[in-house]
């Protein structure tokens, strides 16, 4: 049962750190070509990112708390299907809403069979 947990919480640890890098990457270079490129249009368009480190902060909070981190990323991707109409889109669906959504469940449920098996009941 340990195994299974630490896999439930690393496997969603490691897939948000991923998507929310890739994310924010995406959104920091996406309209760069709009300002003329290079470092100068990365800089002029980084307020296009900032909006993502809202995940990164979700996700350190996922690192120190994850009962709490979990719960905060799956309320995040359920938000990102109306914030996106994302219902509307599937690929933006699957690629932002349900990633989130998942390792956030991932993530309660593993810190939740973690505290619950501590704690020996």
């Amino acid at each position: 049962m340990d195994r299974f947990i630490n896999y439930l919480r690393y496997a969603a640890r490691t897939c948000l750190v991923l998507v929310s890098s890739f994310w924010f990457v995406v959104a920091l270079l996406s309209g760069a070509e709009r300002y003329g490129g290079g470092l100068y249009g990365i800089f002029r368009n980084s307020p296009n990112a900032l909006p993502w480190l809202v995940l990164f902060v979700l996700v350190y909070v996922s690192w120190r708390w994850e009962r709490v981190g979990g719960i905060l990323v799956a309320a995040l991707g359920v938000v990102t299907v109306f914030f996106f109409n994302a219902a509307d889109s599937p690929p933006v669906l699957w690629a932002v809403s349900v990633p989130l959504f998942v390792c956030g469940v991932f993530l309660g449920l593993g810190g939740h069979l973690k505290k619950r098996r501590k704690s020996g009941a």
